[in-house]
């Protein structure tokens, strides 16, 4: 199991954002947070990356229980995640290639040659090998997306976590990428979770879906 969360509350503060969360999540399946801005699905995904406190029975992601994990261990943790954010925080002052081998050099890999060799695998695989000398301004918002599942994938993370990565896109363009996920999910066993508004994506792209409402979070199919 990738993700196992028993009765877990998510805090802003003092603030509880969500109670009794109950989730799991296995290797390769597609998950989907559903409900409205400001419901706690950006909350609940960051106490998966260590960016906010959980408390309950039990919050262990890759083998992390996070309930107990200290500071020094968060580096590990996330590099076996990939997160992709709605807001793209790409570096804007570089290049595609230089965005993604920073993200490479970050993460240990000291060879040249294997960094651009990656750099190469993940932009294939996002079908954008052409945009590698493009600056970020010069990208549409789809492909500026596009790239930032190249970046979440460069590592091969075990779990990918995917922020309204539709939100600012165009139909068509918010389609593409949770086609791309999908591809990803089906060929490398990559397990997705996928925060949404958009209630069509499940339909095309089926999996679990759990809602996040007024404090409370439950599984609808």
């Amino acid at each position: 199991m990738i993700l196992n969360y028993k009765n877990v509350s998510v805090k802003q503060g003092e603030c509880v954002v969500l109670n009794d969360v109950n989730l799991q999540i296995e290797e390769g399946e597609m998950v989907y947070l559903v409900g409205a801005v400001g419901s706690g699905k950006t909350s609940l995904m960051k106490t998966m990356y260590g960016e906010l406190p959980v408390e309950g029975d039990q919050a262990e992601i890759l083998g992390y229980e996070l309930t107990t994990l200290k500071t020094r261990y968060l580096p590990a943790l996330r590099r076996q995640l990939g997160i992709v954010f709605q807001d793209f925080q790409l570096l804007p002052d570089r290049n595609v290639k230089q965005n993604l081998d920073f993200v490479l050099r970050s993460t240990g890999w000291k060879k040249k040659e294997e960094r651009e060799e990656r750099i190469a695998e993940v932009l294939s695989l996002v079908k954008l090998e052409d945009k590698l000398e493009k600056r970020i301004h010069e990208l549409s918002g789809g492909e500026q997306q596009r790239i930032c599942i190249a970046r979440a994938f460069l590592n091969n993370p075990k779990m990918i976590l995917a922020d309204e990565p539709t939100g600012n896109l165009d139909p068509e363009s918010g389609e593409l990428i949770l086609a791309q996920l999908d591809e990803i999910r089906r060929q490398n066993q990559t397990a997705i979770l996928v925060s949404t508004h958009n209630l069509q994506w499940p339909e095309y792209f089926p999996g679990s879906i759990y809602r996040c409402t007024d404090g409370i979070f439950t599984k609808e199919k």
